[in-house]
């Protein structure tokens, strides 16, 4: 797996994470605003894309279907 840096910044409250391909990897931004728990949802939902080369694809809805299953 690439290598993946994680920040913890304020984000829109109805958002856990946001993950961004980066040159060496990806960044995974995680909402300071929400809990411990939420976060560790939040980081374990941004691997799932990230291991699924969910960046490589063009059906949201195919993505998050298969992320939250």
């Amino acid at each position: 797996m690439d290598d993946v840096y994680v920040y913890l910044v304020p984000l829109p409250p109805s958002e856990k994470e946001a993950v961004v391909p980066c040159a060496d990897g990806y960044t995974v931004y995680l909402n300071s605003n929400h809990d411990r728990a939420s976060n560790i949802e939040g980081y374990v939902h941004a691997l799932k894309h990230i291991t699924n080369n969910d960046f490589e694809k063009n059906n949201v809805q195919e993505i998050e279907t298969r992320a939250h299953s």
